[in-house]
């Protein structure tokens, strides 16, 4: 029975393996077979772009646990608890990820935009501290000690600002011009600033004050006027980088391309000779099992 069990544990792990292995073998031809490009000449679709990370504001996210400056931030509070037998595990509480845009910049000086939902982000910084409360009353030490360990465990990992990325991802562009609507009400209000000027220009009966079609003609000249503007300000392409739709892995890594191809290709020799090992034990504990 013993032997039985084994074997069938052996086996599920030299599946589970191989499954692993042919899934990250998959992904180390698709990240050996995408060519890094530049932004500016990148084509719409699956991209491999390398850049330095800067925030997308004019000011850098803080990363919610230790109040960092950062582009990206996950985080993770778990709470120590005790079984009846006083095992010891841990329960997480609360976890969340950073969901904001930020930009990501080549050697050429462009740039373009990377929204990090749903990516595999590899973190340039992970911490790992505890407390006494469910939230962290102080940053992260610079050496966890034991004597600083408590009941509540905090884990944070962060993408820092200027960190050099590669990025495999969809690129997606599109065109956007200014705010028609927008512009119309700024101009509404300046023309309204000068009374005397508006009553001349649209007062068409002369009677001191502006009627409903005298004022749907004031609406029209500043719609038309402003419609001109933005379009005189000229059409700006937004590029973005997101996470594929057709099912590509999308992965965010402070790696160059051929640091990311090695990744890829331990991670399915080592699933490959995980698998070996399970089916060598399967093997070895059913031929036991029969003797």
């Amino acid at each position: 029975m013993h032997y039985d069990l084994f074997a069938l544990l052996a086996g599920v792990v030299a599946l589970f393996a191989l499954y692993e292995f042919f899934v990250r073998l998959k992904r180390d031809r698709l990240v050996a077979d995408t060519p890094a490009v530049r932004i500016r000449s990148a084509a719409q679709g699956y991209v491999k772009v390398n850049g330095r990370a800067t925030p997308a504001q004019p000011t850098a996210t803080s990363a919610p646990l230790s109040g960092r400056p950062c582009v990206w931030w996950s985080y993770e509070i778990a709470e120590e608890q005790r079984d009846s037998k006083g095992n010891v595990h841990w329960h997480t509480t609360e976890r969340a990820a950073s969901v904001e845009l930020f930009t990501l910049t080549d050697e050429d000086g462009a740039n373009c935009l990377v929204g990090p939902v749903a990516a595999e982000v590899t973190p340039t910084l992970r911490n790992v501290w505890y407390g006494s409360s469910s939230r962290p009353l102080t940053p992260p030490p610079e050496i966890n000690l034991p004597l600083l360990n408590g009941g509540w465990r905090y884990t944070e990992q962060l993408l820092g600002v200027g960190a050099r990325l590669c990025v495999l991802g969809e690129l997606r562009s599109h065109s956007e011009t200014g705010d028609v609507n927008a512009a119309t009400a700024a101009k509404l209000r300046e023309w309204k600033q000068d009374q005397a000027h508006l009553l001349e220009r649209f007062d068409v009966n002369h009677d001191g004050h502006l009627d409903a079609a005298e004022w749907e003609s004031v609406r029209r000249a500043a719609a038309q006027e402003s419609q001109g503007e933005v379009l005189d300000q000229g059409i700006a392409r937004v590029s973005v980088i997101a996470q594929p739709r057709n099912g590509e892995p999308f992965l965010i890594a402070p790696l160059d391309a051929q640091q990311l191809e090695r990744r890829e290709r331990y991670y399915a020799a080592f699933y490959f000779l995980l698998g070996l090992a399970g089916v060598s034990a399967c093997a070895w504990l059913i031929t036991h099992a029969r003797g």
